[in-house]
């Protein structure tokens, strides 16, 4: 057995907001006549798990091979599925709904879901781009009620511009949009878990308006959430909370990086290319747009051989 960095072939959603960024900037082989709003990089749940394309395990599942080797790719003795981790890159050409996602409490309180808890991290960002993120100061939920019935909900949540290279944390519990024009990548727990409270009064291909889920919605929602809560980040350590732990890196060309067998990592190269190179001296290529999970016992080194940025996303 040689664990080695593991890539995965990336599942496409179609969404009614989509675009399509993930091919001009990324160079990804989407469906030219959909609109694809997310590429799921990383993935385990029941009915989307990842395939490894790369290597010896080409064809497997990320969660297969994590029933034969838990300990070895999480480093975890006490390892229980589904893997920890959702990663995705959005393209927003609209902007989404209105919506939240819920918290533990909340899941066990309705009997359904599961938790989610996210960061954006904005890669493109065209002018005057915003995002909805988290109520105005005391806004009460009979309030925010009242606004759902006459939909004016987006005039009770903060409204940020959004510029390259910034970093929002989005706890489970905040009610948040995307505007249009970003490329963006999510990282999250493994949750897909959503209630809508507002859609823009959309109509889909189909001549309909997307559910809604008003009462789901205002259950989960932290109505005593502070502005404390939604840090926004752009260099170093850009998220540190109980799920994950994101850091930002950024090399030159020609510079090496020791990968040391001390940790789970996932890469999400965000610019650049060049190699990951074992201890054996056989290498993997990388590039802008790909996404690694690099096993605890794995050791080698990245060989940057353009300037390059990326995210490190640990447990």
């Amino acid at each position: 057995m040689n664990l080695y960095p593991l890539k995965f072939e990336p599942i496409f959603k179609p969404k009614i907001w989509g675009g399509q960024k993930l091919k001009e900037i990324f160079n990804k082989d989407i469906p030219t006549d959909d609109a694809i709003g997310e590429s799921w990089e990383l993935a385990d749940l029941p009915e989307d798990k990842s395939t490894i394309q790369n290597g010896q395990f080409a064809g497997q599942t990320l969660h297969a091979l994590l029933e034969k080797y838990p300990l070895e790719i999480t480093g975890n003795p006490d390892y229980q599925p589904p893997f920890p981790l959702l990663i995705k890159f959005l393209d927003t050409e609209d902007i989404l709904s209105i919506q939240v996602h819920p918290d533990e409490k909340t899941c066990k309180k309705l009997g359904k879901g599961n938790p989610k808890t996210e960061c954006w991290y904005t890669i493109t960002a065209k002018p005057n781009a915003v995002i909805y993120k988290g109520l105005k100061k005391n806004v009460t939920k009979q309030q925010f009620s009242e606004a759902v019935k006459a939909g004016s909900v987006d005039k009770l949540l903060n409204k940020f511009p959004v510029q390259p290279d910034q970093c929002h944390f989005l706890p489970a519990g905040t009610p948040h949009s995307i505007g249009q024009g970003l490329l963006i990548a999510e990282i999250q727990t493994p949750s897909d878990t959503t209630y809508r409270l507002f859609d823009f009064n959309r109509i889909d291909k189909n001549g309909k308006k997307r559910q809604l889920h008003i009462e789901d919605a205002l259950q989960s929602i932290n109505f005593n959430q502070s502005e404390n809560d939604l840090p926004v980040t752009t260099v170093g350590r850009l998220v540190d909370c109980p799920y994950f732990k994101i850091d930002k890196g950024h090399q030159t060309e020609n510079c090496e990086l020791l990968l040391s067998p001390d940790e789970m990592k996932v890469l999400l190269f965000l610019t650049g290319f060049g190699k990951i190179i074992s201890t054996g001296e056989t290498s993997v290529d990388f590039k802008a747009g790909d996404c690694f999970l690099l096993p605890t016992v794995y050791q080698g080194y990245i060989k940057f051989e353009s300037d390059t940025k990326y995210l490190k996303i640990t447990i």
